[in-house]
């Protein structure tokens, strides 16, 4: 398949990061944890400036997991709205154009689910194929290319579009003074994501449709590590999703990742040297430098997924896919070369999508 479109939208409320530090401390955690330990976990995230999706003063109000649920239908539809009109119109297609949408999500619940709701607000034919996949957290961006992979291999004329809504603010807890829930306040935002993908034999007619590049997916893989169900993800409870997050992630991914990147590579024809670009998820930190050295990569391979943690957090599921959108129009591939889209997430898991930008002018 080839990607023809990538669209990043991000809430309005935008906030450098000791502005939120302070309110979360005054709102949500109001006393129950010290003050200076947060400002420095708060600190060390690599995060600059985050999107919210509520404004700041707002959180406080926040009562129950109902309301905060409320909100997340309310803002998630939106927003996911604007990202996939966005990423259609940029390649002159409407939502009457599109035979599947995938829809990924986290951090809220929705019956029916964010993709109906969209489909039905901006006007998708009453055939359109829906897939929502919940649960899958961080990894979910890349999957969820994959999984547009997946249906347009079977599908060669088809329209497919992929919708992250990650708003993760909403799910923080009140006064939760716990490690996981004092990391996550400093580094999660929220926001969107579209993709736009199409099958081999439309591919061509999108060529002058877009000035941005257009990588095709050659191959995808996913993987399951054992015994790590507890490394990443939600205790669901009366308050909410109460966040799970293992100190040992990077260890986890130094132990697993580079093994199963060359492994992949391998099994079609490739070496870690043929790859030219990376775009991978920016899960925080220490999770990219252990990525960092199990790919034994310099730290300038992934500056734009540092950046982008930098800009706007780490949004979960729709991260990657900003990141891809950066990488794209920021540091435009050469034609012919190879690249590989990486994220991690909740199962312990990770997915791999090997690229490769079409050969010759477009």
């Amino acid at each position: 398949m080839r990607v023809v479109s990538v669209s990043g939208v991000l809430p309005d409320h935008r906030y450098a990061q000791d502005e939120i530090t302070d309110a979360f401390l005054q709102t949500m955690l109001r006393g129950t944890a010290d003050a200076e330990m947060v400002r420095r976990l708060h600190a060390n995230a690599g995060v600059q400036w985050r999107h919210l999706a509520l404004p700041l003063e707002l959180y406080g109000e926040l009562r129950s997991f109902t309301e905060a649920n409320d909100a997340f239908i309310r803002v998630g539809v939106d927003l996911g709205a604007h990202a996939v009109v966005k990423a259609l119109k940029a390649v002159g297609l409407t939502p009457q154009d599109v035979n599947l949408i995938v829809s990924v999500t986290v951090t809220g619940l929705a019956v029916p689910s964010l993709d109906a709701r969209v489909a039905a607000l901006i006007g998708m034919r009453p055939d359109v194929v829906r897939v929502p996949i919940v649960g899958l957290g961080c990894v979910a961006g890349a999957a969820g290319v994959a999984r547009l992979h997946d249906y347009l291999v079977g599908h060669p004329d088809d329209v497919a579009v992929l919708m992250s809504v990650e708003l993760c603010s909403l799910t923080l807890q009140r006064d939760d003074a716990s490690v996981a829930n004092l990391v996550a306040s400093g580094l999660f935002g929220d926001g969107t994501a579209a993709v736009v993908a199409v099958g081999a034999q439309r591919a061509a007619e999108f060529d002058d449709r877009s000035s941005a590049p257009q990588p095709d997916v050659l191959a995808t893989r996913s993987r399951l590590y054992p015994d790590s169900e507890r490394t990443m993800g939600w205790d669901v409870g009366s308050s909410g999703l109460k966040v799970v997050l293992d100190r040992n992630v990077p260890k986890v991914v130094q132990r697993y990742v580079g093994e199963d990147v060359r492994g992949f590579l391998d099994d079609h024809g490739l070496r870690q040297s043929d790859l030219e670009w990376y775009v991978a998820h920016p899960g925080g930190p220490k999770v990219l430098e252990a990525l960092q050295q199990t790919l034994d990569l310099r730290r300038e391979v992934f500056h734009v997924t540092w950046d982008s943690l930098a800009r706007v957090g780490n949004l979960s599921s729709a991260s990657v896919l900003h990141v891809l959108a950066d990488t794209l129009a920021q540091r435009p591939p050469r034609p012919g070369s190879y690249g590989l889209m990486l994220a991690m997430g909740p199962g312990f898991c990770s997915e791999l999508v090997l690229l490769r930008m079409p050969e010759g002018p477009r």
